[in-house]
């Protein structure tokens, strides 16, 4: 019987870093010595080869590059392997899952993202752990099927739908969670799956697109924004796209120059995208007077989507679709799970 074979992508991240003894800061290892670090690995019934970045990144300058660079490592080695696992720092991590879930189209193979608080080489890290259980899901599956088909994260004893996360703790190892959506598996003494909440994928051509619209922003709005702030972001040059973080189930200040300035960037074809602050819950334009006049205005409600991944979404619909219907229409539909319908 052949074995199941996992290709292990190294970005950078903590989780990939070891101490210099003579500056004391953290620097990339090589990760042709990973089993040296780990030999529990040597112990799971699975192929693992791996890939680094040439210039391993902190996650904190991910960028738009560095996703298609990923996305096409996952394409070129599609056929070579029956899953992927994508070694990333923490801090960005949500972004490049809910990019990847975008780009990555009707993906039928687990594409899971994992990282750590501490580096793989102190006792106390996080990143053994993660490691080994992101392999051993990304390796399982079920009548011949991988169990999982889509970008997730895995990080401290749960996988997330990846396009449904955040980071919400920069210290604890849980440094994840999914509010709007259930975790599809928690791994305790064994792995339990949520099969109600995995991904089930419709028959369809798996093609990769890498193509996403740079011109896009977040507007963070707050008591006390003034009106040159909100001139200032949506006179931009060049500007296609503005994630508006709102107040509530997607609130906004009333003042006639707030909705002025709303009207003048709808007309100059700019595309704004309702979501809210608040780390659960959904916008739901209209319930209260202070959105009822997004309706009229053209402004679309992003739903239950997070920041991370309504920003993505959008660089991702913005260049994929060109007409003002098609965009509204695939930025209110869910794609890649990342919305409740």
């Amino acid at each position: 019987m052949k074995k199941t074979s996992i290709l292990l992508i190294y970005t950078g991240g903590t989780i990939g870093m070891i101490e210099d003894f003579e500056s004391k800061t953290l620097i990339p290892f090589d990760f042709e010595i990973i089993e040296n670090l780990v030999p529990e690995l040597k112990k799971i019934e699975v192929n693992i080869e791996t890939i680094s970045f040439e210039t391993p990144i902190d996650s904190s300058d991910m960028d738009i590059i560095s996703w298609k660079k990923m996305a096409t490592i996952v394409k070129d080695n599609y056929e070579n392997y029956d899953g992927f696992v994508i070694l990333h720092g923490s801090d960005t991590m949500s972004y490049t899952a809910s990019a990847l879930s975008f780009m990555l189209k009707g993906i039928n193979k687990p594409v899971i993202l994992t990282g750590s608080q501490l580096p793989i080489g102190t006792i106390r890290t996080d990143g053994k752990e993660n490691l080994i259980t992101a392999i051993e899901i990304a390796a399982a599956k079920e009548n011949g099927e991988p169990k999982v088909q889509e970008v997730c994260i895995y990080f401290e004893n749960d996988l997330y739908r990846g396009n449904r996360t955040s980071k919400v703790n920069a210290e604890d190892f849980e440094a994840f969670n999914s509010f709007n959506y259930l975790p599809l598996a928690e791994a305790g003494v064994h792995i339990k799956y949520n099969k109600n909440k995995i991904h089930k994928r419709k028959k369809e051509a798996f093609e990769v697109f890498t193509e996403l619209e740079e011109n896009v922003v977040i507007l963070k709005l707050f008591p006390g924004i003034t009106k040159e702030v909100v001139q200032a972001i949506f006179r931009i040059e060049g500007l296609k796209g503005v994630v508006m973080e709102t107040y509530g189930s997607g609130n906004a200040t009333t003042k006639k120059w707030f909705l002025d300035e709303l009207r003048i960037a709808i007309d100059k074809e700019i595309t704004i995208f309702n979501v809210t602050q608040c780390l659960a819950g959904s916008v739901i334009q209209g319930k209260y007077e202070t959105s009822s006049a997004f309706n009229e205005l053209g402004i679309i409600s992003g739903k239950d989507i997070t920041t991370e991944a309504a920003i993505t979404k959008m660089m991702y619909v913005l260049a994929k679709y060109k007409t003002k219907t098609q965009i509204k229409s695939k930025l209110a539909t869910s794609l890649a799970g990342e919305m409740s319908k």
